[in-house]
């Protein structure tokens, strides 16, 4: 009875689960029994009282299922065993199986229930064949035991789903087999199947259906294929997972060239289109001057006429020749002999190319022979690949023609013989020298007169003419009268000329010559005299003889100047190009005495005054190049319409200032606008209608002096340094007769243009300083640059132009040394100290005696015996015209101008290495190469000789000898050593 009970219990639980059944996706089943239906055929064990096959119709369909439910009798062993399963695929070496089954509660059975069980075990045994009816427990192995997780009881349905995973497995089929071990069970359903990844198409790469992995946690990989048309530099790769799912693409197809990506196929470029390399690029139109391509297409070929230069890509345009250079020009260069510049515009035609350069070559003609010029003659730059359309061609002979060709050149000229050319065919042509029109006096003496010329309006602007000046004394004996002549051939329109006797009338002529020496008209003869010689008097007053003191002290240094100077007129008819460091002298004119422009009671009058006003909107600032006291200061430019563009330095006022600022910023402006010297720094104008007031000045290219000193280190020679010194002195000489003092002349407020010309700058110490850098003095009156003030200054505050001829000389010591830091790392009170001791800087290296001796005149203690700025000039001019005078260097002790071992340390220790000792000296920048010469101990140092020094990589003279005198002073190092060494 309980077992007919159960029968119909589990048909009605048959019908109601058969709808929870459902397929799954991308599977492959090897066992569906609810699909088999009667013709199931498994094997039960033992064949009676154990699994039992039951039928019923659902829906007019018959459905089986497998059910066992002995739980009176004990030691049950039921086995339930399928047919033989074939894997049918190689590489599923692992399955799942589905059960869908139902137990009955043990406790529903009575007493039956100390026998029940509730779970039953599955079982798997592998075979290469099916064995048939030959079924032997002892071949399978135990997989799982099976729980259901609901029961059923009491007439409530709960059918369980258990899926079991197999694996791994190798042989060709499996048996499953299910023991009941006394429970009360039905199976509603057994699904073998195993899981698969899809075949795809991914990155355009193909990969195939691939039976998903063995173990739950594993992953497949799988090597696909590009698809066609397409490649990679490595196979594509991809895995799939135990669920049956792709993940993880490795490696990338890409469509060949010619070729693009179209959704997961490479399609053929149109035509019209390329595609130059393997990537994931679209196909592109073909470039400008090409033929229009096939379908399919890695490049576009150029049309008849253009090229593709090697470094050209594929995918740029094909490119024509240039066209032949036009408006080729040659003018002769009138300031040098056989020179002259060509110069040509570039071709109409560049061929659509930005490479282009020139080649120049010559041919010289001497008749009806030409020749190439050869290494006769030169070009500045070489002519081989000009960037520039103009070159200067030196070493010509006057009496030849020249045939000059340029041809343009651009990166695809190599490909075709045509060449783009233009000739021209010149000689030298001089035009005659200029008249001279008019002979001024300029300023004269008891035994010297200066005097300039002007030459007529046709000369060439350009030209740099030499002019031969005949002068004599003119005597009463009109027989003696033309038999005296001196001749003199300058480079320039203005002289000086001394030793002339006191109260004497002189005749003077000039002409100019051609670069080729032929002369032109001479002058009319004009007539100048000497001043009377003036002779002391008995009563002269205590001035007389300081002043006198001075001439004798500056006429002693300037001797031998100039003896050398009249030997040189003597014996030669030509000056050195170094001349262009000296003009003619100042002309003497009155000058309007300085306003302070504090002395108004408004300040707005004087700014208004001295300078002009500018509109904001002219003016463009391009970069900060600095700060000031007040703001930044810009480089930019101004533009006035009607006026050229101008480079300017922008002065700016920062935010937030006070009107007192605001006067006190604008009152430079007020002194700098009363100037007008070549030498001064020149203002043009203020911006003061505008939110932010500027003041605008001239843009000198090279800035500070003290740094562009610094930046050129030992590469200027003495005269290069002196014509700078003598440019300095003229401006403070321009100034000091207009009774303004500067009180601030130091080298690093002068500024430099790119012609090395020299301008002082910096107005502003008449105010209060807020912030100073290179350390000042307090007193009651503001603060004051100690290392550049003069004693009675900074004592007495009393400021004249002989306290800016102190200064003046510090600057002089500073642009001999240059860019050194005065009196080098001593503190001001040790600075004042020494001063007051009488100790004075010493001569920098390489200083000729004549200038340090003029520094030595600078630094007098009595401000009244130093030179006035006129005597300066005077004697800067002397000692540039005659170069010599500079050869005669001033003693250096490098004991006292180089930091030694004994001032290295407070202890007075010795260098500790080789890089603290050339830091010590500032020639750091030659550690590496000490370091790879070898030399690495000071006693390797002291050893060193001057070629050894060279050997190392020093070369220039300046550095050369600035380490030969450091290791000089090492070896005389005493323990007395100067406390005034840096």
């Amino acid at each position: 009875m309980a077992s007919l009970w159960i029968k119909r219990y589990l048909f009605t639980c048959v019908f109601i689960s058969c709808v929870f059944i459902s397929l799954q996706t991308r599977e492959e089943v090897l066992l569906d029994m609810k699909a088999l239906g009667g013709e199931l055929g498994w094997l039960t064990s033992p064949s009676e009282q154990g699994w039992e096959i039951v039928q019923t119709v659902v829906n007019s369909s018959l459905l089986y299922t497998y059910s066992v439910c002995n739980v009176e009798s004990t030691d049950q062993d039921n086995w339930l065993r399928t047919t033989f399963i074939q894997r049918r695929a190689a590489g599923a070496a692992r399955v799942l199986v589905e059960l869908r089954f139902v137990v009955r509660d043990c406790s529903s059975f009575g007493g039956a229930s100390l026998t029940c069980k509730e779970t039953f075990n599955l079982h798997v045994a592998e075979a290469d064949a099916d064995v048939g009816t030959n079924f032997r427990k002892s071949q399978f192995r135990k997989v799982a035991t099976i729980a259901p997780d609901e029961i059923t009881a009491h007439g409530e349905l709960r059918v369980n789903t258990e899926t079991r995973a197999l694996g791994p497995l190798s042989r060709s089929g499996f048996y499953l087999a299910f023991q009941d071990p006394g429970a009360c069970v039905a199976l509603l359903s057994v699904r073998v199947y195993y899981k698969t990844c899809t075949a795809t198409v991914q990155s355009l790469a193909i990969f195939p259906e691939t039976v998903a992995g063995g173990d739950s946690q594993a992953l497949t990989e799988v090597t696909g294929n590009c698809v066609e048309n397409a490649a990679s530099q490595e196979p594509p790769r991809i895995y799939c997972t135990s669920d049956g799912g792709w993940v993880v693409p490795v490696g990338q197809c890409q469509c060949l060239p010619g070729y693009e990506a179209v959704g997961e196929s490479c399609q053929a470029c149109q035509t019209g289109f390329f595609k130059a390399s393997q990537s994931d690029d679209k196909c592109q139109p073909c470039p400008k001057n090409t033929v229009a391509s096939q379908p399919g297409s890695r490049l576009c070929p150029c049309l008849d006429g253009f090229f593709r230069a090697p470094q050209d890509l594929d995918t740029q345009p094909c490119s024509a020749l240039p066209s032949a250079p036009r408006h080729l020009e040659a003018v002769t260069l009138e300031s040098v002999v056989g020179k002259m510049e060509l110069s040509w515009s570039p071709p109409a035609e560049t061929g659509g190319r930005d490479d282009l350069s020139y080649g120049v070559s010559c041919e010289r003609c001497d008749g009806a022979a030409c020749q190439p010029c050869g290494e006769r003659v030169r070009f500045d730059p070489p002519a081989a690949a000009l960037q520039d359309p103009r070159v200067t061609v030196s070493e010509l002979e006057p009496h030849l023609n020249y045939t000059f060709m340029v041809e343009a050149r651009s990166g695809v000229s190599q490909f075709s013989p045509q060449r783009a050319t233009s000739s021209l065919t010149t000689a030298l042509r001089y035009t005659d020298p200029p008249k001279v029109t008019s002979m001024r006096l300029d300023e004269r003496g008891s035994t010297s007169l200066s005097l300039s010329w002007a030459v007529s309006r046709r000369a060439h602007p350009h030209a740099a003419h030499r002019y031969e000046l005949m002068f004599r004394k003119k005597e009463n004996n009109s027989e003696n009268d033309v038999t005296t002549y001196t001749v003199l051939v300058l480079e320039k329109s203005s002289v000086q000329i001394s030793d002339l006797v006191p109260g004497t009338v002189y005749v003077f002529r000039v002409q100019a010559l051609s670069p080729l020496g032929t002369p032109g008209v001479y002058s009319m003869e004009h007539e100048f005299e000497t001043l009377p010689e003036v002779k002391d008097k008995p009563d002269n007053s205590m001035t007389a003889i300081v002043g006198a003191s001075v001439g004798i002290s500056i006429l002693l240094i300037t001797i031998a100047a100039g003896l050398l100077c009249y030997r040189r007129k003597n014996q030669s008819t030509r000056q050195d190009p170094e001349d262009t460091y000296f003009s003619s002298s100042e002309q003497l004119k009155p000058l309007k005495a300085y306003v302070d422009p504090h002395t108004y009671e408004d300040p707005n009058i004087a700014i208004h005054k001295y300078a002009c006003e500018i509109q904001a909107s002219h003016i463009s600032k391009q970069k900060v190049i600095g700060a000031g006291e007040f703001g930044e200061v810009y480089r930019g430019v101004l533009k006035v319409p009607g006026r050229k563009e101008t480079a300017v330095a922008i002065k700016t006022l920062k935010p937030g200032y006070t009107e007192k600022q605001r006067q006190e910023f604008l009152s430079e402006a007020s002194i700098m606008g009363q100037f007008s010297h070549q030498n001064i720094i020149r203002l043009e104008g203020v911006v003061t209608k505008f939110k932010h007031a500027m003041i605008v000045t001239e843009y000198m290219e090279n800035g500070a002096l003290d740094s562009y000193l610094r930046d050129h280190d030992g590469e200027m020679t003495s005269y290069q340094l002196v014509g700078m010194l003598r440019g300095i002195a003229a401006g403070m000489k321009y100034l000091a007769e207009m009774s303004y003092v500067h009180r601030d002349l130091a080298a690093r407020n002068i500024l430099v243009n790119s012609s090395q010309e020299c301008k002082v700058s910096d107005f502003g110490l008449s105010r209060v300083l807020e912030d100073d850098a290179e350390g000042t003095y307090t007193t009651s009156g503001g603060k004051i640059p100690i290392r550049w003030t003069a004693p009675e200054a900074i004592a007495y505050r009393k400021f004249t132009s002989a306290s800016d001829v102190w200064s003046f000389g510090i600057v002089m010591w500073e642009v001999m040394a240059f860019g050194e830091r005065p009196y080098w790392d001593m503190s001001n009170q040790e600075v004042m100290k020494a001063i007051n001791e009488g100790f004075r800087l010493p001569a920098p290296m390489d200083c000729p005696s004549a200038v340090y001796q003029l520094m030595l005149q600078c630094w007098l203690q009595d401000r009244s015996k130093r030179p006035r700025f006129a005597d300066i000039v005077s004697l800067l001019d002397k000692l540039l015209r005659c170069p010599e005078s500079l050869k005669t260097i001033a003693d250096f002790d490098p004991r006292v101008s180089i930091r030694l071992p004994s001032t290295s340390g407070c202890d007075g220790s010795p260098f500790r290495s080789v890089s603290e000792w050339l830091e010590s000296i500032k020639m750091s920048q030659y550690s590496e190469n000490f370091t790879c010469a070898g030399i690495t101990t000071m006693e390797q140092v002291l050893q060193m000789k001057n070629e050894d020094i060279r050997n190392v990589g020093v070369r220039l003279p300046g550095h050369l000898k600035r380490i030969a005198y450091s290791i000089l002073g090492l070896k005389d190092q005493t323990s007395s050593l100067s406390v005034f060494a840096v």
